[in-house]
Order: C-alpha cells, then structure tokens, then sequence
C-alpha cells in the first residue's frame, strides 16, 4: 500500500507562482508533479527566473504537459540553450493523470499550475491545481471576503 501524501508539500524555494489562479479559479484538487527539464532550464529555474502567469496543463496520449510556461534562456547557454515557451511533460502517476483526464472531461475542469518550485532533493516540481472558473459573482464575494478579514485582523489588533 502507498503512503499517504502530506497535504502540504515540501517546497524549499519558490521559483514561480501563478498569484492570481486562486482568484480566477475554485481550487478543487491539488497535486505534485515533477517536470521533465533540460540542463539550461534547470539552471535558469535555479536563478529564480520563470513565469507560469497564462500557463495551463493538458492531458494528451496519457501524459500532462505544462503549455506556455516561459523559462527564459540561460545566459550562458550558448548553443545548448532550450526554447523559452516550449510545452514540458509533466511527470505523474497513471492512477492521478486518468483522474485529471476524467475530471477534465466529464466536469469541464482546468488544470492550473499553481507555482514551481525545487523541494528538499533539489527536484523541480510543479503543485497543479483541478480547478473550475470563477464567474464575475463568485470573484466579487472572494474580493469582499479577503477586505472583511483585512479589517478584522486591523479592528482585533487596535482593541488590544
């Protein structure tokens, strides 16, 4: 039997984080995958350059690919440099791709990349999010929601 997954994962440093999925999107599921990266973009990652701000994720042929991320060119690449928008396979188990699969086609749901980043062993990971969108309604009441705990964190800390 496999061990469960801790809720919270591992991340050691932060390279890239998608701040405005959680106001578009209704998080549903959230999960880890590895990313299948060249040496250069391993080194950009590394410097903290990326960005996965119009990123999505796809499932085809049974594999997830991360589409539009942008890892810029190293600069000292050279020639062995990678192209910055290319689509990168993303690295799952087959039981957690057929169920985004399904999810995507049955429920019309997005696969959203929240952030990259590197864990403890030094691996580029992806945290992935099953989501659903939001409409004008539902982002409004988010918007309100995050002002009401602003302020009252502001009225509890001036009755103190």
């Amino acid at each position: 039997m496999a061990r469960p997954h801790h809720p919270e994962f591992d991340k050691t440093k932060i390279v890239a984080e998608n701040r405005r999925a959680r106001y578009e999107y209704a998080i549903d599921d959230v999960f880890e995958a590895g990313i299948m990266l060249t040496g250069t973009e391993v080194k950009s990652l590394r410097f903290g350059e990326g960005s996965i701000a119009e990123s999505y994720a796809e499932v085809k042929n049974g594999e997830v690919w991360l589409v539009n991320s942008n890892v810029p060119e190293f600069s000292h690449g050279n020639r062995y440099n990678h192209v910055p928008k290319r689509p990168r396979k993303l690295l799952m188990k087959e039981r957690e791709i057929a169920k985004l699969h399904g999810a995507v086609e049955r429920k019309g749901m997005t696969l959203v990349p929240l952030s990259i980043y590197f864990n403890a062993r030094g691996r580029a990971k992806v945290e992935l999010a099953l989501a659903k969108g939001k409409n004008a309604a539902d982002k409004r009441q988010t918007t309100k929601d995050r002002d009401w705990q602003r302020d009252k964190a502001r009225i509890m800390r001036e009755s103190r």
